[in-house]
């Protein structure tokens, strides 16, 4: 049987009809991105735009083939099954392809010279990103690895170092932007200094470390963080500290028992290179249970030995005195024979003074556990009874996130 298809066909007629139609909704999506864009005051960049638009043309096969399954078929039973094939075949087509391009991440950086340079081998439509350039796909865990080299600076500019990143998720309509910065690049503090520290999808600084001549440096993309607009998903009726992904702030409590007594030592800024858990507690203290959450963080210190610090800062508002709380905690630390962990104290959650008010905890919860590695964290616990269960989950937490790169020795800077 010969399908006409032919130039005055009817067929031919509407599919070139519906062929405009979807070139027209491809137009406009790309149009809306452009505008969104200039709303959120973020960046556009036509080659994401467009392969994210490029799902309207899965209509075209599709309807297609109804065009011609339609003329090969006449029974009402046939030609109800051609028209409904389509929208069914749709229904798994579109989310398909939505998976597969969200278990990649896209990403851009400039050459060793600062600039977006290309090659023969750079496609027309990505010069505007260079050479050095690529989509990244994540194993089933979620781990992903860049092998490229580092950026330089744009040049005769004061903005640093950093590598773009564009990411989609499979039920986020559009894709969202993130920058890395590097923590050894001189310019990065008067950037921090002009703009702040927004760490869209994770913390926006990548630590470096030395495996001999390479540099690596370890990321954790979290989806959503800090990304405007972004819709809410799991939310909790007790939140308390930083998010997962963010840096775990430098702040000065008072150092009443431990090897830092005496002085207002930053945890992070000391001991920030490796594991730390700091243990908030404030207005509701259960003292029996803080003993023994302080008698397991202080043996899992002593196992670590220099991989793990613990802290415990206590912030109770109520009635506080500075000596009182010192000798409170003093009496407590000779009380267990405590060795390796840090009792410290501020006068509140909310102090500006020691700077305790980074750490976003809520003092009415009965306890916070902030775990962070290198600097960032890497977990959070709240309202977590001293149980054995709960032990477990602390050491197992500390175990999945030490990382293969764990133990090399950070790039000297300033």
């Amino acid at each position: 049987m010969k399908i006409d298809m032919s130039s005055h066909s009817p067929q031919h007629k509407i599919f070139g009809l519906l062929s405009i139609i979807l070139a027209s909704c491809f137009a406009l999506k790309i149009i809306l991105d452009v505008v969104e864009s200039r709303v959120e005051h973020s960046a556009f960049y036509l080659s994401e735009s467009f392969l994210f638009s490029s799902v309207w043309w899965l209509f075209l096969p599709l309807l297609y083939g109804q065009f011609v399954a339609a003329d090969l078929y006449k029974t009402k039973g046939s030609y109800a099954l051609v028209v409904l094939t389509p929208f069914v075949t749709h229904l798994f087509a579109y989310p398909a392809v939505v998976w597969l391009i969200s278990k990649l991440f896209y990403y851009w950086h400039t050459d060793d010279k600062g600039l977006y340079s290309s090659n023969n081998e750079t496609p027309p439509q990505a010069k505007y990103h260079g050479k050095l350039r690529g989509w990244v796909k994540s194993d089933e865990s979620g781990i992903y690895a860049i092998k490229t080299s580092r950026p330089a600076a744009y040049p005769s500019q004061d903005i640093p170092q950093y590598i773009h990143l564009s990411i989609k998720e499979p039920d986020i309509e559009n894709e969202y932007y993130a920058d890395l910065y590097f923590d050894d690049e001189p310019l990065y503090l008067k950037h921090k200094k002009k703009y702040g520290k927004i760490d869209r999808a994770g913390t926006e600084i990548v630590r470096v470390l030395l495996d001999n001549k390479n540099q690596v440096a370890e990321h954790n993309i979290v989806l959503g963080l800090n990304i405007p607009n972004y819709p809410a998903k799991n939310t909790t009726l007790h939140q308390s500290g930083l998010n997962i992904g963010e840096d775990q702030p430098s702040f000065i409590p008072f150092h009443a028992f431990g090897p830092d007594k005496g002085t207002r030592t930053c945890p992070v800024c000391k001991y920030g290179r490796y594991h730390g858990i700091v243990y908030f507690v404030g207005d509701n203290p259960n003292w029996n249970e803080i003993k023994k959450w302080l008698n397991y963080l202080d043996s899992e210190s002593s196992i670590r030995e220099k991989y793990l610090k613990a802290y415990f800062v206590y912030g109770n508002s109520k009635n506080y005195n500075k000596q009182t709380r010192q000798t409170e905690l003093e009496k407590i630390g000779n009380e267990l024979g405590l060795q390796k962990i840090a009792l410290t104290y501020v006068p509140s959650f909310t102090d500006t003074e020691s700077e305790a008010n980074l750490n976003n905890i809520n003092a009415m919860v009965e306890n916070t556990f902030i775990i962070y590695r290198h600097r960032t964290i890497v977990d959070r616990h709240v309202n977590l009874k001293p149980t054995d269960d709960n032990f477990k989950v602390i050491s197992e937490a500390l175990n999945k996130t030490k990382s293969d790169y764990f133990e090399l020795p950070e790039l000297k800077h300033d």
